[in-house]
């Protein structure tokens, strides 16, 4: 844990937060080359459509910190989309047709089911110590029947305050409200948690698990917060969900996947302990863009899901022949 804060401290030299930043900041002239591609594919793209990017991400870009969470732990969770889906018809079901008070009391009470939903994950993973790949795949099915009880079908409503917090620019036609939503969960959340001491936990068992708990480290306990987290997190993606499109949907969708794409994508290591969130919301935006620029030249859509595979491959192989010299070296 001593380590983990002092690599994370903030006296750290320019040079060295930028060589540790390298892949992110790479990530965000990425970004900037397909904007500039994308307006000279499309002059018209402008802050219409910049509205409608940080609206379309939002659900996704939260998917990816609570995926980053746990994978940040050393583990993994397979059951983000189902628990998207589960919030987001329980949030959709209960605002319809009430009010916009009993609307604050619902998303207060949608948070604290996406705590429990990741509390269960965790307990199970913790107390059962079968891998988390099994467990969260297993329950993933759980929470997507669940939500199919819920409602069977799309449907449902959101309350207009909700629905006005991710929807539109504010203050400037090229600044999204979804991007600013996205900003401030991030520092309320995140940014404090991090500088925990069970974020450092989170960080220092997924360096090394043995070390951290012979250094005085709950493990069970800090892979119980990490997953309850990442369920937070979920919560929040399904009530962006609601939020987004006015409804609430059973279907859990291709989040948990694309979760981990933007994940590997944005350089946080599978293996643990490296890595944070803002290198997955990049890439997020980034492959969202790669989708949006093929749309644009009229290249079929399905070749996206191809192009997206291909730079994760390159990325991992990437990733291996970087650590395999590190450790050579």
């Amino acid at each position: 844990m001593t380590a983990v804060a002092a690599r994370r401290g903030r006296g750290a030299p320019i040079a060295a937060t930028v060589q540790e930043n390298a892949w992110t900041l790479s990530l965000l002239g990425l970004l900037v080359a397909l904007l500039a591609l994308t307006k000279i594919v499309q002059p018209q793209y402008g802050p219409i459509s910049i509205q409608g990017l940080g609206t379309s991400v939002l659900p996704l870009a939260l998917a990816a910190i609570a995926q980053a969470v746990v994978v940040i732990s050393g583990g993994i969770d397979l059951s983000i989309g189902s628990m998207m889906a589960l919030t987001s018809v329980v949030s959709a079901v209960l605002m319809k047709g009430q009010s916009e008070q009993f609307g604050i009391a619902v998303v207060v009470g949608v948070l604290g089911l996406g705590l429990i939903l990741g509390a269960v994950n965790g307990a199970l993973v913790v107390v059962t110590r079968v891998p988390d790949i099994v467990v969260t795949l297993a329950m993933s099915f759980v929470w997507a029947g669940s939500a199919l009880l819920v409602r069977s079908s799309p449907g449902g409503g959101a309350a207009q305050w909700l629905k006005n917090l991710v929807v539109g620019p504010i203050g400037n036609e090229w600044i999204p409200r979804a991007a600013i939503a996205l900003f401030v969960i991030v520092a309320i959340i995140w940014i404090p948690l991090v500088r925990s001491r069970v974020g450092l936990s989170i960080f220092a068992i997924g360096s090394n698990q043995l070390a951290a708990f012979r250094s005085g480290v709950s493990v069970g306990r800090t892979k119980f917060f990490a997953y309850a987290i990442t369920g937070l997190f979920s919560a929040l993606a399904g009530l962006s969900l609601t939020a987004s499109t006015g409804i609430g949907s059973p279907v859990p969708g291709p989040y948990t996947l694309l979760s981990v794409a933007a994940v590997v994508l944005g350089g946080v290591s599978l293996a643990g302990g490296r890595g944070g969130v803002f290198g997955p919301i990049v890439a997020v935006v980034v492959l969202q863009m790669i989708r949006t620029d093929l749309t644009f030249l009229n290249v079929n859509t399905n070749l996206a899901a191809v192009a997206q595979g291909v730079i994760l491959i390159g990325v991992v192989m990437f990733g291996s022949i970087v650590q395999f010299r590190r450790a050579r070296g």
